[in-house]
């Protein structure tokens, strides 16, 4: 028995060691410079979080003096000095130093036989709160926060008086100001807290794992494996693999080269490999949507003319209607290919072209059946959050499968036909492709300044982030219902799918 467990492990082994080291299509790098930007945006949405503490009502006695302290508000922060970096290997630390927070809150004092009622306003100084957020993949791949350590700390904390029992209130104030102080401290964390492991995840949630494309193929964006992260850089790695909406469960194996970032200077990396494209055109083939028919008026005149001078003789002995519509079905025989280099991207397609005569009353007569090779030039950018393609024809060649001596009679059509894909299927094409996809980025944050570079077997998109929307606009539409319960620490990282899906 011991034996075929060992012998069923030693099966497996091979397919399991392929599944966690399987290559990423897409990596996206996050570099320091980027983590700033980010910075200054989550640090306002820190400010309107503090800004909401809930502080519990505080009473108490003290010989005969008795206070009772209600409906404390928070008036102004002042996070002067803050810093967001990472922390290898899956962490992120924030820190506040120095900070000061304005508190106004209601008073209810009783001394002897003096009461009193009003309003004290109180200011808590050196506030310093150290926050380490760990980044983690989730069930279903999605980045997610998946823990968090908090420490805050008040250094000194003054309260104003005023009124005809001020210098009581002076003495006696000792008591009001060290339970304010452990009160507010207390509050600080647990409301750091909520706002990362409930309200930032909602964010994350926005991010694309799996999604379609348009009504034929979607594309998977699930994280392969945890974020890696170094003291200037934070790394992920997507699948990055498109999939026929058809056959969603179909796998296409990854053989192409790695994507590997070295560069810094920018906010952010987008790599793509090969097998990115590959994939897109491989679920396109699978769905059978590679294929252009045009008949009649949608031929080009002058090309219909050299068609009819070419397949005369034919057309003369099938009918004496000689001025049927001719149809031409262009239909893709094989997968795309799709070749990165650093001089530049190329597609190369092989395809079948059929020409027939559309008889009125009859089954369509085949003229001509005819194979084609054609290497497309690949314009990649970058658009927003959409990543576009923009193809051009580079080269054409057409054959025949059945002789060489035929081949030789189809080299007339080479230029016409050419003509045709460039100024007829072409377009086409680019208007399928216009739309693009969207590179997997929270909502509200957009990509400027691309610039896209070549390398051998794939390639890299640098540019800088842009907030279009701000953290608590995108959050408070994705805020979880108020009856929901919050994540708990150990399980935040295992959300399901978010709006997006």
């Amino acid at each position: 028995m011991a034996a075929s467990s060992c012998l069923l492990l030693l099966l497996l082994l091979p397919g399991l060691v392929s599944a966690l080291h399987s290559p990423p299509a897409c990596k996206i790098r996050i570099t320091s410079k980027g983590l700033d930007l980010v910075k200054q945006e989550g640090l306002r949405f820190v400010e309107q979080e503090l800004q909401n503490i809930t502080v519990s009502d505080l009473y108490g006695k003290e010989g005969q003096f008795h206070y009772n302290i209600s409906q404390v508000k928070v008036t102004d922060l002042q996070l002067a000095f803050s810093d967001l970096h990472f922390q290898p290997q899956q962490h992120l630390v924030f820190n506040i130093s120095n900070a000061s927070i304005s508190l106004r809150f209601r008073r209810q004092l009783l001394y002897w036989f003096f009461y009193d009622i009003g309003s004290i306003n109180a200011s808590a100084d050196g506030v310093h709160i150290q926050t380490v957020l760990q980044l983690a993949k989730d069930r279903a791949g999605r980045l997610k926060i998946s823990g968090m350590s908090c420490e805050a700390s008040i250094a000194r904390m003054h309260m104003g008086f005023s009124g005809t029992l001020r210098r009581v209130y002076d003495f006696l104030s000792t008591f009001i100001v060290t339970g304010m102080r452990f009160l507010l401290s207390q509050q600080i964390c647990p409301s750091l807290e909520h706002a990362s492991l409930v309200l930032l995840n909602s964010l994350l949630d926005t991010v694309p794992v799996r999604s379609y494309v348009d009504e034929h193929i979607g594309i998977d964006y699930s994280l392969l494996r945890d974020p890696a992260v170094s003291s200037d850089t934070l790394d992920l790695d997507f699948k990055g693999m498109f999939f026929p909406r058809a056959r969603e469960d179909e796998l296409l194996e990854n053989h192409a080269v790695e994507p590997v970032i070295k560069e810094t200077e920018r906010m952010v990396y987008v790599a793509l490999s090969e097998y990115f494209f590959d994939s897109a055109l491989h679920a396109y083939f699978q769905e059978g949507v590679l294929a252009i028919e045009l008949q009649g008026e949608q031929v080009p005149k002058d090309l219909e003319v050299l068609l009819r001078a070419s397949f005369f003789g034919t057309i003369f002995m099938l009918s004496p209607t000689v001025d049927a519509p001719l149809r031409l079905v262009l239909q893709v025989s094989a997968p795309p290919r799709c070749t990165i280099k650093p001089s530049g991207t190329s597609v190369s397609v092989s395809a079948f072209l059929n020409i027939s005569m559309v008889l009125p009353g009859r089954p369509a007569v085949q003229l001509s059946s005819m194979a084609m090779e054609t290497k497309l030039s690949a314009k990649v950018f970058l658009q927003g959050k959409a990543l576009r393609v923009q193809l051009d024809l580079r080269r054409f060649r057409i054959y025949s499968k059945q002789s060489a001596l035929e081949s030789l009679a189809l080299f007339s059509l080479q230029a016409p036909l050419k003509t045709l894909l460039q100024l007829t299927i072409m377009p086409i094409i680019n208007e399928r492709t216009k739309k693009g996809v969207q590179i997997p980025l929270p909502e509200g944050m957009d990509f400027t300044r691309e610039v896209v570079t070549n390398h051998a077997g794939f390639l890299t998109v640098g540019a800088d982030l842009h907030f279009s929307k701000g953290l608590r606009e995108v959050i408070e539409k994705y805020r979880p219902v108020p009856t929901a319960p919050a994540y708990p620490s150990s399980q935040a990282a295992e959300t399901s799918l978010g709006p997006q899906q």
